[in-house]
């Protein structure tokens, strides 16, 4: 039994879609706190259980039969070290075999804001005794294509990461990631994975080829962190989003979200989405 938390969401989606391939769905449950958003999961076979971080009394009738679990990091930043603690326990009392975590791309070094909490819960991890494995993910490309239709409205693409290079790579990649592990026969636990795409670029290289695909002008307008978080704000983004997306940016700048190791692809067995390619996706919708 492999149980997926975080089922719901957009990640979770993709990791279920990916071990459908080829593991039967009465062997998969999805772990989500509304039930409704899995319902699609339960139409095919899925089975849907209600879980949820803040909640830890919901979790062990969630993990029951477990012998794999993904724990997909809650979206709760700045709260989110208690949650995952809740499903490390519960993971633990479940006698589970193997326990898989997102976390973030050298979390153990990275200048990212957001790393703090994914460390915690790596020194969570081995505190627990749980044999466990890591899935320190890099950037999606989903992360940036979003800014696309902003950006050919003004004709300007804003950021702070300067001439920092991205290795990011498509969701559906880390999903396939995920997948990979908690289907291999060789064993795991231990492990600690640095994935992210097989190709790096700039900003300014984003803005260049969005400007390619869409036949129309777009400058990448490098700004201070702090303008940048004001930007943000003036477009309505909440402070700790803001907060959050003008951090990473600064740090990509730094190299946080670099990467040239390669092991996604080596992962799954393909390379992976190129960046070029999701902006053609983003264009077409």
């Amino acid at each position: 039994m492999i149980v997926i938390t975080g089922a719901s969401g957009q990640l979770g989606h993709l990791v279920i879609a990916e071990l459908l391939k080829t593991v039967p769905a009465s062997q998969i449950v999805a772990v989500a706190r509304n039930l409704e958003k899995a319902a699609d999961l339960a139409a095919k076979g899925v089975q849907v259980r209600h879980g949820d971080y803040t909640k830890p009394e919901t979790l062990d009738s969630a993990f029951k039969g477990a012998e794999k679990v993904l724990l997909i990091s809650s979206d709760a930043v700045g709260t989110r070290v208690p949650q995952h603690q809740a499903v490390i326990d519960a993971a633990k009392r479940a006698g589970v075999k193997l326990l898989a975590y997102t976390s973030v791309l050298h979390a153990d070094a990275s200048l990212l804001g957001l790393a703090g909490e994914h460390r915690d819960t790596e020194t969570a991890l081995k505190a627990s005794g749980v044999p466990s494995v890591v899935l320190r993910n890099g950037w999606y490309h989903e992360n940036y294509t979003a800014s696309i239709p902003p950006a050919l409205a003004h004709g300007q693409l804003f950021g702070s990461a300067g001439e920092g290079r991205i290795s990011s790579a498509a969701r559906a990649d880390y999903a396939a990631a995920a997948a990979a592990v908690l289907t291999s026969s060789d064993n795991q636990a231990g492990k600690v994975y640095e994935l992210a795409g097989d190709a790096s670029y700039t900003l300014t290289d984003l803005a260049a080829e969005v400007t390619r695909h869409a036949n129309k002008p777009v400058a990448y307008i490098n700004l201070p962190e702090a303008d940048y978080k004001a930007a943000l704000l003036n477009v309505g983004l909440p402070e700790f989003v803001a907060e959050l997306l003008a951090n990473s940016d600064a740090a990509a700048a730094q190299g946080a979200l670099f990467d040239e190791s390669r092991q996604l692809s080596a992962l799954i067995g393909r390379p992976t989405t190129p960046f070029t390619e999701a902006v053609n996706q983003a264009l077409a919708h």
